[in-house]
């Protein structure tokens, strides 16, 4: 049985994780974490073998927290499900043995297709103290790493009307906007807004920062730059 938590600040999609995972044989749920620092106290306080680790969270980047996890909890493999389309952070999570990388909006088969070769992965591990060159393919071969993005310009999840449509809303508001506020401006949740929104910060065409909601509540806002 392997152990596993999910760490992702929108509860819709961390349901929607939940429930997928529901689906997979030999996964059980400890916990779901909606920012870095819950990410942190449940690996504190459960063994788990398995983050689900998404990149945008409120008070801290899921890269930024690679090192701590590494430093504290060595043994945690690391799946990251992500709207991140910078490279950059494809990079770091390569750097930091992250087992797989996968671009939102994810379907339940390539949800259920990352944890099956996860799966296999550790199982080949666990079944010999040896190694040999039939196993060093089944572990490497199989699953060299984290996939790239092929075909057109703009990767899965990303489509051309709907980017003009925000890009036009960045360049309307001078005061920058929520991924919240662009979701109703456009029809659409605000997953999706953010999702366009983080790739336009990815491609240097948008910038972000940090502010302070009226009742305290941390977001992103979002300004045009191109």
């Amino acid at each position: 049985m392997f152990r596993v938590v999910i760490a992702e600040d929108d509860f819709r999609v961390a349901q929607i994780h939940e429930e997928f995972l529901a689906k997979k044989e030999n996964m059980q749920l400890i916990g779901k974490a909606g920012n870095a620092a819950e990410t942190l106290q449940l690996l504190d306080d459960h063994t788990v073998d398995l983050l689900l680790l998404d990149v945008y969270m409120p008070d801290e980047l899921g890269t930024e927290l690679l090192h701590k996890i590494r430093g504290q909890h060595p043994h945690v493999d690391i799946i990251m499900i992500t709207a991140a389309t910078d490279k950059a952070f494809l990079e770091k999570a390569i750097n930091y043995g992250v087992q797989d990388y996968l671009i939102k909006p994810v379907t339940i088969e390539q949800f259920q297709d990352s944890l099956a070769r996860y799966q296999k992965k550790k199982e080949i591990l666990q079944s010999t103290n040896e190694v040999n060159k039939a196993m060093l393919q089944e572990v490497f071969g199989s699953n060299p790493g984290p996939r790239r993005q092929k075909g057109p310009s703009l990767p899965t999840g990303i489509d051309y009307r709907t980017l003009d449509k925000i890009k036009q809303i960045l360049q309307q508001e001078s005061e920058g906007i929520t991924s919240e506020e662009a979701g109703e401006r456009i029809g659409a949740s605000r997953t999706t807004a953010r999702r366009y929104l983080e790739y336009l910060v990815g491609i240097h065409e948008a910038s972000v920062e940090q502010v302070y909601g009226i009742v305290g509540r941390p977001e992103r806002r979002y300004y045009w730059r191109g």
